[in-house]
């Protein structure tokens, strides 16, 4: 995520601001400037600032204060790029679920922002069947009925409700062992999913995941029983991200993908802020780090991740001393860090054409592995 700043008066802003607090102006998101727009009224709709000749709306759902993305004021739908892709949200007559629901889009447009950024296929059930789309269920109010899942199906990503309650989250979380759970960790995982079907079986690279991730023809259903009833084996982390990574090829591609989303948006928020890191006693300077490139164009996935490991240990060193849990406390091994590569190459493979990126890709491959590296 980058950094937004007001052109009017220079405050600098959050990706979910709707107006400046210091100037007063609107504000709205245009995904195709990847910016925050202050906006000047004219008429039924909005011009903004800078943009000649073209005036703009909100997006149907900025009435429910859950969007602040706009649209060409000529365009026939109500919804935003980011909204278009909501099959099902939450009864709204409902007294707890609006509030609910807005945490909810939080991390769903960062989720789309960063697909954006990486040019990845991003068509909606609209466009096509089995394109991506999201249904946001609560529970059933009867007692004895199942609790809603959040799970994915081809192009449909459902996420529970009730994930947007932190309590309910943590206790999930502490049931399943997890050392991490939040919103937009599910939605990163599960449109993991999602670009698995994309990237990997509808481009025909099944032979070379299978290389990587192993044999995912492997019965899924019976994979997560054997999981859930004996966990993962003493040395998961070897290769994997999580020990979920563990039960099953499709879930360790989705957790890789997830993870790989987590360190390329924040690295690029780390790049925004100028941020480095230098501690005085690394007399090694192996935790020297300065993001002084675009994470979301980063021909080299050891680029990634050489700048990534130091920036986690502060992050999780800054934590401890607050009293909080670390902010990434994962390991990545070498086996984990092959993965992210074939995340990575799939992302950059899936964008637009660039010869220059293609052959230093290809220069990169064939050089050594990844040397062990790790956070925790």
């Amino acid at each position: 995520m980058r950094l937004f700043r007001c052109e009017v008066c220079g405050q600098l802003l959050y990706f979910e601001n709707r107006r400046c607090e210091k100037c007063g102006h609107a504000l709205g998101y245009l995904p195709e400037r990847n910016n925050l727009m202050e906006l000047e009224p004219e008429g039924d709709a909005f011009r903004a600032v800078g943009v000649e000749k073209r005036r703009f709306r909100f997006c149907a759902n900025a009435a429910y204060d859950v969007c602040n993305w706009l649209v060409p004021a000529e365009q026939e739908g109500e919804y935003c790029l980011a909204c278009r892709h909501n099959r099902t949200v939450p009864d709204l007559t409902h007294p707890h679920y609006l509030k609910k629901w807005q945490r909810i889009e939080v991390a769903k447009h960062r989720l789309i922002y960063s697909l954006l950024q990486l040019n990845l296929p991003l068509e909606s059930n609209e466009d096509r069947e089995g394109g991506l789309c999201f249904d946001f269920l609560a529970d059933p109010s009867e007692q004895d009925a199942p609790k809603i899942m959040t799970g994915h199906d081809e192009g449909l990503i459902t996420i529970a409700l009730a994930e947007a309650d932190d309590a309910e989250r943590e206790q999930r979380r502490n049931d399943l062992g997890e050392l991490y759970r939040t919103l937009l960790g599910h939605f990163r995982h599960e449109v993991g999913h999602y670009y698995w079907n994309c990237l990997v079986r509808d481009a025909g690279r099944v032979s070379a995941f299978r290389a990587v991730f192993g044999d995912e023809s492997a019965d899924y259903g019976e994979a997560l029983k054997a999981y859930y009833k004996a966990g993962p084996s003493a040395d998961w982390q070897v290769n994997h991200v999580s020990a979920y990574a563990t039960s099953h090829p499709w879930e360790d591609f989705a957790e890789t993908f997830k993870h790989y989303i987590h360190i390329v948006d924040t690295l690029e928020m780390v790049g925004a802020f100028g941020m480095r890191v230098a501690p005085r006693l690394d007399r090694s300077g192996d935790l020297k780090s300065q993001v002084d490139f675009n994470p979301y164009r980063a021909y080299d996935i050891q680029d990634m991740v050489g700048a990534w490991l130091p920036i986690a240990f502060a992050l999780n060193s800054l934590n401890r001393c607050m009293g909080m849990a670390d902010a990434y406390p994962f390991i990545l091994s070498p086996g984990v860090i092959v993965k992210l590569g074939f995340v990575h190459h799939l992302v950059h493979r899936a964008a637009p054409a660039d010869p220059v990126r293609a052959a230093v890709a290809e220069r990169r491959e064939a050089g050594a592995p990844p040397t062990a590296a790790a956070v925790g």
